[in-house]
């Protein structure tokens, strides 16, 4: 699978693309994302981004980021480090535009 599958609970990414990302094995990946270890995102594009959807990947002070359209296929993608976003509810009255 080289592309982002929909499925009726959601999007499906290859591990194989989360794990190359990281450098970990893509049979670990499932059972990371199970323990916590990789954490994700994802935002609906708007506007001039609608049809397209934005995952991000957190692991390790790392992300994975990928941009995705209707069909699945992977428009961009992108490692960078960061850390994952500390959990909890989103004030959307103070969230910037750009994010």
């Amino acid at each position: 699978m080289s592309s982002v599958s929909f499925t009726a609970d959601g999007f499906v990414v290859d591990a194989e693309i989360v794990g190359a990302a990281f450098g970990l094995p893509p049979a670990e990946v499932p059972a990371k994302l199970r323990a916590g270890d990789i954490t994700s995102r994802c935002e609906t594009g708007v506007d001039e981004d609608a049809g397209r959807w934005r995952m991000t990947f957190y692991s390790g002070g790392r992300a994975l980021r990928l941009v995705v359209d209707e069909s699945g296929t992977i428009l961009s993608r992108a490692t960078f480090p960061a850390h994952a976003p500390a959990a909890g509810p989103i004030d959307l009255a103070t969230m910037s535009a750009k994010t």
